[in-house]
């Protein structure tokens, strides 16, 4: 899942069990809708991405370094991971939010469509419950 600075859901996928999240990242930045600005053409890519010791591949480093996003990607042996407390608790409240929802508490569905369904209404549930305050 990719959030916002606010923790508010802008992409999702699910993957199987044993899939590492290394091999995730790319179709969930490829995911990311155009997003909005107040001036100017549609942004159809993140600024910024910040990551865990379980993004630091070169070869990740290398395709996020050529489409213009800037990354903090932890490195592993080198940094400690208290840095990336700062911003990593948002997207671990946006999980608990997700988990609150009891059809994704334990997954019921058998069709990993059917499942995701239900995440995109709980992430729409979410923004909406977010954004209307």
């Amino acid at each position: 899942m990719i959030t916002d600075r606010i923790g508010l859901p802008i992409s999702m996928a699910i993957s199987g069990a044993n899939l590492h999240d290394s091999q995730a990242l790319q179709p969930l930045i490829r995911a990311v809708p155009p997003i909005r600005s107040r001036r100017g053409r549609r942004r159809r890519k993140p600024v910024k991405l910040h990551g865990d010791k379980g993004y630091d591949y070169n070869y990740l480093r290398r395709w996020l370094r050529e489409r213009g996003i800037f990354h903090c990607l932890a490195r592993k042996g080198v940094e400690s991971s208290q840095r990336l407390g700062r911003h990593r608790w948002q997207v671990e409240r946006t999980m608990a939010w997700l988990s609150g929802c009891r059809r994704l508490h334990r997954r019921y569905e058998r069709k990993a469509d059917h499942f995701l369904a239900f995440a995109g209404i709980a992430a729409t549930l979410i923004c909406y419950r977010r954004l209307a305050r």
